[in-house]
């Protein structure tokens, strides 16, 4: 990087926050951002989380150009591995921070597997409306072309800018912005993996500077009701993956290993299978578990007394939500009520 244009990143990002630079926390978690290969061609067969918080902050050195940084290894794992405690000691974290007068954003680096889910689970239970950014990396961080150093760098700009302030927790990657209720990994193994299929970006990263388009209507962050301030676990709630042929097996299961809620994958509009599937749910909820119908398509509204008599059957639907992000908000409405017009009320409104 020139001395010019590094004093160009500096002057812009100067202008949009006062004087000074932002200060910006980085919080590590792992994934492949943190991942290293046998070779620099090693793209595929890698070891994630393998690379601590500083080895990422020295390999970015323009980073001081453009905010006050310090970073913390808040735990390091691939994120195939992400579950509720981590969910919920990473939360408390950001909160703590956040709460701070010396912080103004945080980038977490995580991985892609699981980042969708984590990035939902904050946009719901973070109580701040300064930036939060969740970043990864398809490329190992040895690899010819590693993607994770840009995408660090862009998300801590984005994570210190006001521009970012109120849209909620966003994901950055491939110079993409996306809203983390919306985006979904995409592909299995490409740069440009994360997508919001229909409804879009929210803007992209260009000339060191975020460009917003739109934002989620949809209530988060600071204007959220969860509050996981006090909790230390999360109530068990599991996803049922719809099919054809499919029986009622993992549903029984389930209900029997102490599910507190149970979301429904559904084929197309959230169908449910007759006579092997719906009546099993129907058991389910008589026993007290929440049911949400959801699909497995990832595009559209679940339309509520539409595939099923959700009225009838007292169920939930997911509205847009994917069946993994239905799963999230169901776990944290069920710390608050088991009301399910109460839940779906959740359901439209986040």
């Amino acid at each position: 990087m020139s001395v010019l244009f590094a004093l160009l990143i500096s002057f812009d990002v100067a202008n949009a926050r006062g004087p000074g630079l932002p200060n910006v926390m980085v919080l590590a978690t792992g994934g492949t951002i943190a991942g290293s290969g046998a070779s620099s061609t090693t793209v595929v067969g890698y070891t994630a989380a393998t690379v601590g918080i500083e080895t990422l902050l020295n390999a970015v050195p323009e980073l001081k150009t453009v905010a006050n940084v310090k970073g913390e290894q808040v735990f390091q794992i691939a994120s195939e591995n992400m579950n509720n405690d981590y969910w919920l000691k990473l939360a408390k974290r950001v909160n703590t921070l956040l709460a701070q007068d010396d912080v103004d954003g945080i980038v977490i680096t995580h991985g892609t597997d699981t980042i969708e889910e984590t990035s939902y689970f904050l946009d719901l239970v973070v109580k701040s409306k300064k930036p939060v950014v969740v970043v990864g990396a398809m490329r190992p961080s040895t690899a010819i072309s590693a993607d994770g150093p840009i995408n660090l760098f862009n998300a801590v700009i984005l994570a210190g800018s006001d521009e970012a302030v109120g849209k909620g927790v966003l994901v950055a990657l491939n110079d993409q912005i996306n809203a983390a209720r919306d985006v979904t990994k995409n592909n299995t193994s490409t740069a440009d993996t994360f997508r919001t299929p229909e409804l879009g970006f929210l803007g992209y990263m260009q000339g060191n500077k975020p460009y917003f388009y739109r934002q989620s209507t949809r209530r988060h962050t600071a204007d959220s009701e969860f509050d996981v301030s006090s909790l230390d676990v999360l109530p068990q709630v599991d996803i049922v993956y719809g099919y054809a042929n499919m029986n009622r097996v993992a549903i029984d299961a389930f209900v029997a290993a102490g599910a507190k809620g149970i979301v429904h994958a559904g084929v197309g509009d959230g169908s449910l299978a007759r006579p092997a599937v719906e009546p099993a749910l129907d058991e389910a909820r008589k026993k007290g578990v929440v049911i949400v119908r959801s699909s497995r398509v990832g595009n559209g509204i679940v339309a509520r007394n539409g595939e099923a008599k959700d009225d009838e059957h007292d169920f939930v639907v997911s509205d847009t939500l994917n069946p993994q992000k239905a799963r999230i908000l169901l776990m944290l409405a069920l710390t608050k009520t088991t009301d399910t017009k109460e839940i779906q009320r959740m359901f439209f409104t986040y």
